[in-house]
């Protein structure tokens, strides 16, 4: 059994900063990419940032020099620094990765996180 479990959501004014961690356990054999999607009411879930298993990272433009994604492979952990938050950042953020796990046999999928909520009040 595999699972994400986020923490670190929260509400914060405008301008401030939060940081997120999402930490993968169970039966892991490999990691690939871990990324960071957010949902705001109303609007379609959509990719903030996602870095390879080798340290390569991409981000939305919305957010481009004031989030940074960030892992630590060895703890199976992603983080997002979120700096200079906005009103329009908040949202419900969930994590994803791809994992390689042993259920029987060698299986890959594509795992979420439950989600936690990001408020900016302005």
């Amino acid at each position: 059994q595999v699972q994400l479990v986020e923490s670190g959501g929260g509400l914060v004014q405008a301008g401030g900063s939060l940081r997120l961690s999402c930490a993968a356990s169970g039966s892991i054999l490999s990691i690939n990419d871990m990324g960071w999607y957010r949902q705001a009411p109303g609007k379609q879930r959509e990719l903030v940032a996602i870095i390879t298993n080798g340290g390569s990272t991409n981000y939305a433009d919305s957010v481009k020099g004031r989030f940074t994604i960030s892992r630590d492979n060895a703890k199976n952990t992603v983080y997002l620094q979120m700096n200079n938050l906005k009103p329009e950042d908040t949202a419900v953020y969930y994590c994803n990765a791809r994992i390689s796990y042993y259920n029987s046999w060698r299986r890959s999928s594509d795992f979420w996180g439950q989600g936690t909520q990001v408020t900016v009040s302005s």
